[in-house]
Order: structure tokens, then C-alpha cells, then sequence
């Protein structure tokens, strides 16, 4: 489904013109070998132009869509026009001339091998290069002397004959072509898995994905179908023929991929997960939207309260005309982990752009409650919401990658949350004993969700239920009061600091030393104050009885959580008005 799916697209993409033709593919080019028509080589001329990364203006390669390139990782196989100066000039700095000249000579022996026979000034001059070229005395040659360290450093060079770039000459085009395009004499023919098409040669290993190194992928990238061990054949079938994948498909679903991983507006990273998503039809209105509405991010000319607007309208099932997005349009989204070489498939959704965001919208509404003023309007996005779960205060704040990954899926499926977000947030609630506005929106979140019996909906609102009989949700409440007494009374420390945890966790052993503790500090109040914080102890003690739970479950330690966070934001919301008349 994966390959089927990333095979469309590329196709969809190739019929708008914005990824290159079968057997082409973007390269990096960093020096152009410059040849006259004999083939002489007359200069060396960079092809770098300077780009902003961070604070630093550094010199990159020039990208071109040149002939697509050789998997290799210690054999030796040549690039057609272009490659580093190992096959192109028989010279690196790996210390090891023999094997320097093993790579010219493939290099020659490729290029004869398609150009033979083709008649144009470019390929004859080509060929003449191949022909007289002599490695061995190419630290001498005048026109390499003065920068031969910078173009054996590991760029890529490219032939230019007489000002022209040999990908721009039709005849080499099309003997690139034929080349890539003719069977191998040893190639098995076989159906497709990828596009269900009959008697297709069979692609023996497959191109490699190119992802960032910063997020775990190999600089010579990685595979994402390949077999290698023993182990893994099946009815003498090697490598890739187990998973039979014909050369278009798995040059068609790589192509894909590279394209969808080299676009930094597109890709998201959650853990050690690397996202990314597509529509059919490869509009780009459906990635910049879904990245907007699933990752926080910003689409131009909207607004966070538009964003809202246009999700709830996608989510009932209505089309934005003005954004060109069709709920029906089939969507993707694909999380990738790096796992050695290969690339392990994290998760893999597809379902109609309407329903992922319908899913997103409801999301969004089970995580609404009322918030501190000094918080900024706006959705608690993905990587926020996993940022809760995290000691800030810590080197490593990366959120565990199997619960992310599991959570990203929830959100996109409309699934149950898993158990581990909510023993995250737990955690850190008792570790640093504050329960912040995004910690309480997932615990009411995710029992909205998975619902339990100890956290009932009467407790999940956005905002503070005074109807609410529920015992854990009244002595949150209550233990809120009792901190709020202690504060007015003037004291720094806080009862939150010593006793939360344990009121928590086992209220009868607890609530009477707070209640002794709140008597105390009435006693340093104004008479005003006495009665205010009294008159709310006393509802709240009326409600609950005399009986406390001896100990709660974590159902019941995420209904105090939440009644001692909405009568928090219930007493800072009354000040803010007060403070407003």
C-alpha cells in the first residue's frame, strides 16, 4: 500500500511538471569540468553560490536534474555525466591511486558504453576526455594544480562542453534513456506488488532514501525494502525479489519519498519520527494546510481563528473553494524511523483529507479548557502537547519516540489515546508538582476518550463544574482552597509543595493535616478573608462528608488533578475581573 500509494504520487507529480522524468533525479554539483571539443579539459569552474543555514552564510552546490545516480556503498559503479572526482578524474584523497583508477575506468567503460555510436559534438568530446585523460599525471595538469584540494574534497563534478551542460544535447538524453530503460540480461520478470502490472522487470535492490542526518538517516541514506541476510530469502528468491518491485515502481516510490523529505516546509519530526504527508493529485493547499492544522504551523494568509474556521468546516464535511480543498480528496501520512540502514515504518494512514480532519478537530475540542491569561490563543498542538511530558529542566527534552508515535497516530486515526501519554503526564505532575494548563487539557482529553468510571464526564469541562459531586474532582477543589488560605495568609512555602503528591494519592492519611494546617492560617486572615475562604471549605466539606477515599486509583488522581486546576483558573479568573470593572 505504501509503494502503491508513493508510485501515484510521484505520477501525480510528473503530470504537473515538479519532479524529474524516469531515470532522472535532482543532483549536486559543485565544480563543472569545463572541455573544448576535442576533449581537452580547459578550466574548472565552481558552481556553489552562497545560502543562509542559521546564522552562517555558507557556499552550497548547485542542484540539477541530472541522469539518476548509482547506489553504491563499497563497489565500484560509475554515474552517467556526473559524479565525484574519483570517476571522473581518476583522483581523491582516499590515499588508494589503484582503486582511484578503478573508479575512471567504469567511469569510461559507462559513458563508451552509452555514447558509443551517438554522433553530437558533446558526446564526441566526452568520449575524446575518457580516451586521453591520464590520471596518474593529474595533480600536473596546469588547470588543476592551484584547486586540486577543493575538487578531490568530495563534491560532485559535471562535464561542460563549450558553455553547454551535456544534459541540455537530446542525443545523450536520449542514449541516457535507452540505457536506463534497456533490461538487464540478468533481470527476472515478474508482476508487480507496487502497480499490480504483469511481466515487469524486477528491480534487484532499490534506490536509497534520502532523509536528514540530523533525525537518524545515513548520509548515504537509507532503504526501505531490502533483504540481505540468509535468513530472510524464501524460495531462493535474493534480495529484493522476495518483494518483487519492478525498476519503474521502486525508482517511481523513491523519487517520491526523496521529494517529499527535501521539502523542509513539508516534513515534521515527532521523536525520532520523521513525517511526512501527500494528497492525491499532489496539490500542495492539502500539505500546507494539514502541517498548519496537525503541527502548529503557519499557512499564509490565514489566521489561527481562520485556521479553526476552515477545520471545523473540513471536519462537517464542507469544501473551502477559497483554499481550492476538497474534503473527499484522498490523504497520507507516513512516519518514518531510522533503524541502521533501513527505515522502519513508524505508521501509515490513509483516509479522506475531510475525515483526518474532521479527527483533528475533535481532537482539539476534547483538549479546550480554561486557560491562564497569559497564555496565547491557539490550539495545543502535537509538538506542545508532547512537550508536556518532558523534563524541560534536562538535557535530553526529546518525548519518548514510542509514545509519540503512538499518539500521532491517535490524533490521525480518531483512535483511543494510549496509556502511556497519560502516565507521562502523570509523572510529571507528581515531579514537579504543577499542573500546567496543557497537562490538564490532556488528562481531560484523554478521558474523554478512554473513558473511566473514576474520571466521568462531569469532571471534564472546560471550565469549573461547582455541580460536580464527584470526590476526588471536590477534594482537588478543596485542597486548592486550602492553598489559597495559606498563601493569603502571607506564608512562601506552600502546602502544593509538601503535601499535593500525597493528598493525591491517599487523602485520608492527608486532608485532616491540611485541615489543621488551613485552621492555622485563618487565624492570621481579616475577618473578610475568614469568612470568604471559610464559606467555600464548608460547601466543599458538605459535599464530600466525612469520609475521605483511604487511596485513589490514577483515575481518581486525574479527577483532583482536574478539580484543583479549574478552581485554580476559577479564583484567577474571578481577580482578572475584578480587576477589569
Amino acid at each position: 500500500m505504501i509503494l502503491q500509494a508513493l508510485t501515484g504520487y510521484y505520477e501525480d507529480l510528473l503530470r504537473r511538471g515538479d519532479i524529474a522524468a524516469p531515470g532522472w533525479a535532482p543532483a549536486k554539483i559543485s565544480f563543472a569540468l569545463c572541455l573544448d571539443g576535442d576533449g581537452q579539459l580547459t578550466q574548472v569552474v565552481p558552481t556553489t553560490h552562497e545560502d543562509v543555514k542559521g546564522k552562517k552564510i555558507v557556499l552550497s552546490p548547485q542542484e540539477m536534474i541530472l541522469p539518476a545516480g548509482e547506489d553504491r556503498s563499497s563497489n565500484v559503479a560509475a554515474n552517467f555525466l556526473w559524479d565525484n572526482s574519483g570517476y571522473m578524474l581518476g583522483v581523491d584523497q582516499k590515499g588508494n591511486p589503484k582503486r582511484s583508477e578503478k573508479y575512471f575506468l567504469a567511469a569510461r567503460a559507462l559513458h563508451h558504453a552509452i555514447l558509443d555510436g551517438v554522433s553530437s559534438p558533446t558526446a564526441l568530446a566526452i568520449l575524446s576526455f575518457f580516451d586521453t585523460w591520464r590520471p596518474e599525471r593529474a595533480a600536473e595538469h596546469p588547470v588543476l594544480a592551484d584547486q586540486l584540494a577543493s575538487i578531490t574534497s568530495g563534491g560532485n563534478l559535471l562535464f561542460r562542453i563549450n558553455g553547454i551542460y551535456p544534459q541540455e544535447d537530446t542525443d545523450i538524453c536520449d542514449a541516457w534513456q535507452r540505457y536506463w530503460e534497456s533490461p538487464d540480461v540478468a533481470a527476472r520478470w515478474m508482476q508487480c506488488l507496487a502497480t499490480g502490472q504483469a511481466r515487469q522487470e524486477i528491480a534487484r535492490t532499490h534506490p536509497k532514501i534520502k532523509g536528514s542526518p540530523q533525525n537518524g538517516f545515513q548520509t548515504m541514506g537509507n532503504t526501505l525494502v531490502s533483504f540481505n541476510n540468509d535468513s530472510e530469502l524464501s524460495y531462493g528468491h535474493e534480495q529484493s525479489y522476495n518483494a518483487p518491485v519492478s525498476k519503474y515502481a521502486a525508482f517511481a516510490y523513491t523519487a517520491a519519498l526523496n521529494h517529499l523529505l527535501a521539502d523542509k516546509n513539508n516534513v515534521q519530526f515527532i521523536g525520532d519520527t520523521t513525517v511526512v504527508c501527500w494528497a492525491e493529485g499532489a496539490e500542495p493547499a492539502y500539505q500546507s494546510l494539514a502541517i498548519a492544522a496537525l503541527f502548529g504551523g503557519e499557512m499564509p494568509g490565514l489566521s489561527d481563528n481562520d485556521l479553526r474556521a476552515v477545520l471545523k468546516r473540513l471536519a462537517s464535511g464542507l469544501p473551502c473553494d477559497d483554499l481550492g480543498v476538497d474534503p473527499n480528496r484522498p490523504f497520507y501520512i507516513l512516519g518514518l524511523a531510522p533503524n541502521a540502514a533501513r527505515l522502519s515504518v513508524r505508521f501509515f494512514l490513509r483516509d479522506s483529507f475531510g475525515k483526518l480532519m474532521r479527527n483533528v478537530n475533535e481532537h482539539y475540542e476534547r483538549l479546550e479548557i480554561a486557560r491562564p491569561s497569559y497564555v496565547k490563543p491557539g490550539v495545543l498542538s502535537l509538538w506542545a502537547l508532547l512537550r508536556e511530558t518532558v523534563n524541560l529542566n534536562t538535557k535530553d527534552k526529546a518525548p519518548s519516540s514510542a509514545m509519540a508515535g503512538a499518539v500521532a497516530r491517535t490524533i490521525f486515526s480518531g483512535g483511543p489515546y494510549p496509556a502511556s501519554l497519560l502516565e507521562a503526564v502523570m509523572l510529571r505532575i507528581r515531579a514537579e508538582r504543577n499542573i500546567t494548563w496543557g497537562r490538564a487539557a490532556i488528562i481531560k482529553a484523554y478521558y474523554l476518550k478512554n473513558p473511566h468510571t473514576d474520571c466521568p464526564k462531569e469532571v471534564l469541562t472546560v471550565s469549573l463544574n461547582e455541580a460536580s459531586t464527584n470526590p476526588a474532582y471536590i477534594l482537588g477543589r478543596l485542597f486548592a482552597v486550602y492553598e489559597a488560605t495559606q498563601q493569603a495568609a502571607g506564608i512562601n512555602a506552600t502546602i502544593k509543595d509538601k503535601y499535593f503528591n500525597a493528598a493525591a494519592a491517599m487523602p485520608a492519611s492527608i486532608f485532616p493535616v491540611l485541615n489543621n494546617l488551613y485552621q492555622k492560617h485563618l487565624r492570621k486572615l481579616t475577618d473578610g478573608q475568614r469568612i470568604y475562604f471559610d464559606k467555600q471549605v464548608s460547601v466543599l466539606k458538605g459535599m464530600l462528608g466525612e469520609c475521605y477515599p483511604a487511596r485513589m486509583t490514577l483515575a481518581q488522581q486525574g479527577s483532583f488533578d482536574l478539580g484543583y486546576y479549574h478552581q485554580i483558573q476559577k479564583r484567577y479568573t474571578k481577580k482578572e475581573e475584578e480587576k477589569n470593572v
